[in-house]
């Protein structure tokens, strides 16, 4: 018996040595500080200083599910499933994160075979915790029935899940700040007014929103430019609540919601203006082409369109992490560049008016929306669970360094259905920032 409790300390005390030592050679170069809490209470520090995160090991295995095998997904899936926790200032562990994704990349061959056995000094973890969720990897394949089920994935959520942290107008979209500490409700309000303004709404006119979320830019547009308004969504729960919100408004008569995909859609009258606001991450390089004649075919002569959507900058590859949030929170998404996105509009027809890079922008939404989901902690996890508390919690903090990093855009490309040459368009953007 005592040859056993001695061999099982041993194990023990060789996990511990092996999991710091494994620490300490990722976290190289690394100047910033952060603690370390190993399951038996062991802490650690690279450097000296506060610690803005602790990043806890809950068993001796942590760090091998973590990093191995070197899969994308992994180290976010032995975050969800409990193999270590982040307790404190979460966007100063994704820092970290992408100093060991960018150091990794440098890494030789020798450094990742030497990491690799000292990974498998550590016990292996078999991990029987069920998912929660179920993750769909995305295959490019965008049919009405794939981007249907995909939609229903990502929305068909809880309505008061993303009301714990989202803005009062539940805009699930890029704010528009006037300052960095500005709050999210009057950001997103005014980007709500900012896309009507660039559009230049006018009372009486037919204006088409793809993509319309849970109906608040319709719902602006009606109230304070009086448009008529039509939304379109795949999303059943969102369509239920938007038509909700447009009833509470008094709006039934000038604004619907058409529970429909955009190539499904055959209207009986043409639109003066049409906007779709995060919308393009879902329709996927292949259908762009496709979306953008819909577009084209459903406004009038004269007709303006604004595409506001996350883009990957040109020349730039995919980051490794977001694989992640492709198999857990937007299935089947797929980012386009700039250039592709202005060439397929105007081999649509489109004349190209404006152009606008709103990046920072994201970072400070993203901010906004992880501070609250953490607010919100016991309240999300109630409704949605812990593993989609830390979905959430992970790929809304990760996304915030792609686009400080210039790596993400969010771009307004503003587009004219010539009317016989005329655009029709003011001579200035004068009238944007009035």
């Amino acid at each position: 018996m005592a040859s056993q409790l001695q061999e099982t300390q041993q194990a023990a005390d060789r996990a511990t040595a092996v999991s710091l030592e494994i620490l300490a050679t990722l976290t190289q170069g690394y100047t910033d500080n952060f603690s370390v809490r190993l399951w038996n209470g062991v802490t650690w520090q690279p450097n000296a200083g506060p610690a803005p995160f602790t990043l806890v090991l809950n068993h001796p295995g942590a760090l091998r599910v973590m990093l191995w095998p070197p899969q994308a997904v992994n180290f976010g899936e032995s975050y969800l499933f409990d193999d270590f926790d982040i307790e404190g200032d979460m966007f100063a562990f994704t820092r970290w994160l992408k100093h060991l994704v960018d150091n990794g990349e440098r890494h030789s061959f020798w450094f990742r075979l030497k990491m690799f056995r000292r990974l498998l000094k550590l016990p292996r973890q078999v991990n029987t915790r069920d998912a929660q969720l179920a993750g769909r990897p995305t295959k490019g394949d965008h049919r009405i029935a794939r981007d249907r089920e995909a939609i229903a994935f990502t929305y068909d959520l809880p309505v008061e899940f993303y009301r714990l942290f989202l803005d009062d107008n539940m805009q699930y979209t890029c704010g528009y700040f006037a300052s960095a500490d500005e709050d999210l409700n009057s950001a997103q309000t005014r980007k709500m007014d900012y896309i009507c303004r660039k559009l230049r709404l006018k009372p009486g006119e037919r204006f088409a929103d793809f993509g319309c979320g849970w109906g608040g830019l319709l719902i602006h547009a009606a109230k304070t430019y009086g448009v008529e308004g039509v939304g379109f969504t795949l999303s059943q729960v969102q369509a239920e609540h938007a038509r909700r919100a447009i009833a509470e408004a008094g709006l039934e008569g000038r604004v619907r919601i058409e529970l429909c995909d955009y190539r499904e859609f055959h209207p009986d009258r043409l639109f003066d203006k049409a906007t779709s606001v995060g919308m393009g991450e879902h329709i996927g390089h292949k259908n762009l082409p496709v979306f953008f004649r819909k577009v084209y075919e459903v406004l009038k002569p004269g007709g303006v369109y604004l595409h506001h959507t996350l883009n990957i900058a040109p020349n730039t590859k995919m980051p490794r992490w977001t694989a992640f949030s492709h198999k857990y929170v937007f299935p089947n998404g797929e980012m386009q560049n700039i250039l592709f996105v202005l060439t397929t509009a105007a081999n649509a027809g489109f004349e190209i008016r404006d152009v606008e890079n709103l990046r920072e922008h994201y970072a400070l939404t993203l901010d906004r929306w992880v501070r609250k989901l953490e607010a919100n902690r016991d309240k999300v996890i109630a409704l949605v669970g812990e593993v989609r508390y830390r979905v959430f919690r992970l790929y809304m903090s990760g996304a915030i360094l792609g686009f400080r990093a210039g790596i993400y855009n969010l771009t307004h490309s503003l587009v004219v259905k010539r009317d016989n040459g005329r655009a029709g368009l003011e001579l200035t953007r004068a009238d944007w920032y009035a």
